[in-house]
């Protein structure tokens, strides 16, 4: 009986707790006269650096930036079609990547009751060393699957063994598509307002983040 050549396809998932967050803040400030708003946005944006300079240099940050400030202007319409004055638009966006969630989750309560700052995205993150530990266990059990799999098709047919010839990342082998990467994970921030009308209070839910690895394979047996 001839050789037999056999294709497969391996996979596997981890998930693991997030160790980090990124979260976005964005200052914004508008009005008619430009000065005055570029006054605003950097008495909003400079407090809000100050505090992260101070919580990285005392390790409670991993790391923080701030984008420079974008200003900029336009002249909108109202709903009777009539454009209006001149107004003036700034913004800034300062990051902050914090490794505990409650501290997280303070600043944030601190930002959400600050007028002119609004709360962005959370991304959810590993660090690079687990995100590497971690994609190196999924590989290699991809490939333990695919491996399992050509054993037992070579079973079905009354095949003892089989030798590998070929293992590649999924799409590389037999022309196919590779599939797109798993999405990041973000946190999913509840915003509640209590009966007296306070600041929105956040509080975070944050995923598991999903580590995936799929191979293709091909043996002969």
């Amino acid at each position: 009986m001839s050789e037999v050549i056999i294709t497969v396809r391996g996979e596997s998932e981890r998930r693991v707790a997030p160790e980090r967050a990124v979260a976005h803040v964005t200052a914004t400030a508008d009005g008619p006269e430009r000065g005055a708003v570029v006054e605003r946005i950097a008495a909003l944006a400079e407090p809000v650096r100050t505090d992260l300079d101070a919580r990285k240099s005392a390790g409670r940050i991993a790391d923080w930036s701030s984008q420079r400030v974008s200003v900029w202007a336009d002249r909108p319409w109202n709903n009777e079609g009539r454009q209006l004055d001149l107004v003036h638009h700034a913004s800034v966006e300062p990051t902050a990547t914090f490794t505990d969630v409650l501290a997280l989750s303070d600043w944030l309560n601190e930002i959400a009751a600050t007028d002119g700052l609004q709360l962005g995205t959370v991304e959810w993150q590993l660090t690079p060393e687990t995100r590497a530990h971690v994609e190196r266990e999924v590989a290699t059990d991809a490939v333990a699957v695919a491996v399992a799999r050509a054993r037992a098709y070579a079973g079905a047919i009354d095949r003892s063994a089989v030798e590998p010839l070929q293992i590649a990342d999924l799409g590389l082998l037999g022309g196919s598509s590779p599939e797109p990467p798993a999405p990041r994970m973000f946190a999913r921030a509840a915003m509640t307002m209590d009966g007296a009308g306070a600041a929105p209070a956040v509080d975070f839910r944050p995923d598991d983040i999903l580590v995936t690895a799929a191979v293709e394979a091909r043996f002969r047996a």
